[in-house]
């Protein structure tokens, strides 16, 4: 696969969601779980779309269940929790594979652009986390227990490279 851009996803909702859509903006990419230890990242996660969204930045959760089943739910039930416990607004997808024979597209490409430790390219576990570039580019892949708030400065400066800019931190 040749571009992130390349890549079309269902919406939480049934609607096909080019990631074309997203061109021009950095990108927070994130396998989640609604009943993880790692769940109330969709906190952070939030707060990070709510800070930096208005210059270009935007978060984008994927349910998955292969990890001790913890994203069981139907489609709606992702959504309302989300939304009622975390008042998520940001983008979320419908639920993918991450891993495995039937691993989505997207994570073929996430995966082999930014290898985990020891070059292992294999998810480990909910809420890891992909940055990616305006250009499309994944700079880096985050462990889940990096919390979402840690990588406010690493958002801030690729969201605007200027030391002077006027970003908040």
């Amino acid at each position: 696969m040749s571009s992130i851009y390349n890549i079309i996803c269902q919406s939480i909702t049934g609607e096909d969601q080019p990631l074309s859509t997203y061109k021009d903006k950095v990108l927070l990419i994130v396998n989640t779980a609604s009943k993880c230890g790692f769940t109330p990242q969709f906190q952070g996660l939030e707060a990070l779309y709510t800070q930096y969204h208005a210059h270009g930045f935007e978060v984008l959760g994927f349910p998955c269940n292969q990890f001790g089943s913890q994203d069981p739910g139907s489609h709606e039930e992702i959504q309302h929790f989300c939304q009622t416990n975390y008042k998520v607004s940001f983008p979320m997808f419908a639920k993918l594979e991450v891993n495995g024979p039937n691993t989505h597209p997207l994570y073929q490409h996430l995966k082999s652009q930014a290898p985990g430790l020891m070059g292992s390219e294999a998810i480990k576990w909910n809420f890891t986390k992909f940055l990616v570039d305006q250009a499309g580019n994944v700079q880096d892949r985050f462990a889940p227990t990096t919390k979402p708030e840690d990588l406010s400065s690493i958002i801030k400066t690729m969201l605007s490279p200027n030391p002077d800019n006027s970003l908040p931190l």
